[in-house]
């Protein structure tokens, strides 16, 4: 998938956003969450018959949803794709919590929070599954609203999903006048984007080469980071 965006590329020194609030993604951008997800995805592969995917192949399934991710990557059928979503998330769910967060990603999020700026996710994750990492991590507290796909998945797009996290930073009372988006993949560029809202992309998640274009920027540890957002 392209992204939409038509903005410059990223620059070397991009200026800094002064960000009212912030919304975070989850896995790839505060979680290492790959391992966990792609162990539970080839063995839902296997389960059903499909050929093995390699690690770099199993990666593609980091960020998008997971429907989206197994019809595109995996080259699941249609008549599987229910009893294969069931079957990953039976087992993504016995080893969720079990994931490293990326150094300094904590102690930003901590201290954007004690700066008094108002924190959301947005995750295209299952809502339900995002509050008890984050509760487990320590960090479900730092955020006014942790947005993600609902159970029914009348909302999954990443846009839908920035668009909750938008909503209830400002039903919260808010400034989301400068809000700005950090995550790790090109979802996160083109939902926040539906948005009118920046994104700051991160190094260190799942992204392949290119994904970063239409975004403020790429940064390559927390303490860039923090210089990009400079919160207000």
């Amino acid at each position: 998938m392209t992204s939409t965006y038509s903005a410059a590329p990223v620059t070397e020194a991009p200026e800094a956003l002064r960000a009212t609030s912030v919304l975070f993604d989850l896995d790839g951008t505060i979680t290492d969450s790959a391992p966990a997800i792609t162990s539970a995805i080839a063995e839902t592969l296997a389960a059903f018959g499909y050929p093995p995917e390699t690690p770099e192949q199993l990666l593609r399934h980091v960020g998008p949803p997971i429907r989206d991710g197994l019809l595109e990557f995996g080259g699941v059928r249609e008549e599987d794709l229910e009893a294969m979503v069931e079957h990953y998330r039976a087992l993504y769910a016995q080893r969720m919590l079990d994931v490293p967060l990326f150094p300094g990603v904590p102690e930003l999020i901590r201290s954007l929070r004690a700066a008094g700026v108002p924190l959301a996710v947005a995750t295209s994750k299952m809502r339900h599954m995002a509050v008890p990492i984050l509760e487990h991590a320590g960090l479900a507290d730092e955020f006014t609203v942790i947005c993600g796909a609902t159970a029914d998945e009348s909302r999954s797009t990443k846009g839908q999903i920035v668009e909750d996290a938008l909503a209830g930073l400002d039903a919260a009372g808010a400034d989301i006048s400068r809000a700005v988006m950090v995550g790790d993949r090109h979802h996160d560029v083109d939902g926040a984007t539906e948005h009118g809202i920046p994104v700051v992309l991160v190094d260190w998640g799942y992204a392949a080469p290119g994904e970063e274009q239409g975004a403020h920027a790429l940064v390559r540890d927390a303490d860039e980071l923090a210089a990009v957002l400079a919160a207000a």
